[in-house]
């Protein structure tokens, strides 16, 4: 669809004003229709929302640059070298410029991996990773780190994970990545699948291999695993809870039997309970507190009841069988008229319809008019 300059100027405006507070207005992209657009989108919001487990924040003309990204002016490279040059050309610094610059070459960098589905699972893949997401930052990207670390945690009252002692990093990466490469997912229920994934990505974050970055490389090295075992990650959940997700992984590697305090991995299974099953944890950091007040002590899931879910999957899976029923008899029939047969809205009969042929169920031959449905065997 093409759109008058004004109105552009205006959408333009628009969305750089939402982005100030991190968002995009993804919606209007969904509502424009152009999953080209609405993946871009997507991916920026992940690597912008990222940034906050550090605490920074993006310039507004990093938001600028990914709205010409995601508008098609640019591709991801040449945003990148503006994004560089934007700050190598500054005469000026304010205070908050190195933060802002390491958030903005940050976004572009993981923006860039994320828009790729290649995955190296291996030790050497991970430090790879951590420097392609901090070329350009830190003079250490991809440098393990020699020295050991702690680090202050609010939730934990200011103590810290005991992480991994430096000279056991190389052969500790090796080790969990290896044994994650040989293990196998056949046979595990849900909850089993998701105790392992959690165990997994907890393992590797405590290692801690580098003295920055790591839960921003944790998070891109998960989201690439999780597309690789076949999962259709929601970029959003990263991009909404990136500062739960660290706090999960710190949980879930703390314990100090002085105080009774066990690990507990829960935290972090319910952010990828909500990633990966649409269940709906509400995931705030005060529950994650070693120490909450009363009312934070237990974490809702806002998600319906088993019985809602269980009775809204089998009226799907039988509106899906009379769809396929319908266009298995008559290929020709047209979107109102199946409506109309199977009693629901024009909308709801599309929304189905799209699942379908997203899934390779059904494709369209020919054009919306004149055209046919074929139901693939």
């Amino acid at each position: 669809m093409q759109f008058s300059k004004k109105i552009r100027t205006f959408a333009v405006r628009k969305l750089t004003n939402l982005m100030k507070e991190g968002y995009l207005d993804f919606d209007a992209y969904i509502r424009q229709g152009e999953p080209d657009k609405c993946e871009k989108a997507s991916i920026w919001r992940t690597a912008i929302g990222l940034q906050a487990v550090d605490g920074l924040q993006t310039s507004e003309y990093l938001r600028e640059t990914a709205i010409k990204h995601i508008e098609g002016e640019i591709d991801i490279d040449e945003a990148r070298q503006l994004i560089q040059a934007y700050y190598q050309s500054k005469t000026h610094r304010e205070t908050t410029d190195d933060d802002m610059q390491e958030a903005d070459q940050v976004s572009a960098n993981i923006t860039k991996i994320l828009s790729s589905n290649t995955l190296d699972f291996s030790a050497k893949g991970y430090i790879s990773l951590h420097r392609r997401i901090f070329a350009g930052v830190f003079k250490h990207a991809g440098k393990v780190r020699d020295y050991d670390i702690s680090k202050k945690e609010w939730i934990l009252n200011g103590d810290t994970v005991h992480y991994l002692n430096w000279e056991d990093l190389h052969r500790a990466l090796d080790y969990d990545i290896e044994q994650e490469r040989r293990f196998s997912y056949k046979g595990l229920n849900t909850d089993q699948l998701i105790q392992h994934i959690t165990r997994f990505v907890s393992d590797i974050w405590q290692i801690h291999a580098f003295g920055e970055g790591n839960t921003r490389t944790t998070a891109v090295f998960a989201i690439l695993y999780l597309r690789d075992l076949g999962y259709k990650v929601e970029n959003d959940m990263f991009a909404q809870h990136s500062w739960y997700f660290r706090n999960a992984l710190v949980r879930a590697n703390y314990r100090n039997a002085v105080e009774g305090i066990d690990y507990a991995p829960e935290y972090l299974e319910r952010f990828f309970r909500n990633l990966l099953l649409g269940e709906q944890w509400d995931l705030r950091n005060r529950y994650l507190h070693i120490h909450p007040s009363e009312e934070w002590r237990v974490q809702p899931n806002l998600s319906p009841s088993v019985k809602t879910v269980e009775k809204t999957v089998e009226k799907t899976t039988r509106t899906v069988e009379k769809i396929l029923k319908i266009l298995s008899n008559t290929p020709s029939i047209t979107v109102r008229e199946m409506s109309e047969i199977l009693g629901l809205s024009r909308r709801g009969v599309e929304e189905q319809i799209k699942s379908l042929k997203q899934k390779g169920v059904i494709r369209r031959i020919g054009p919306d008019k004149g055209g046919h449905w074929e139901v693939m065997s």
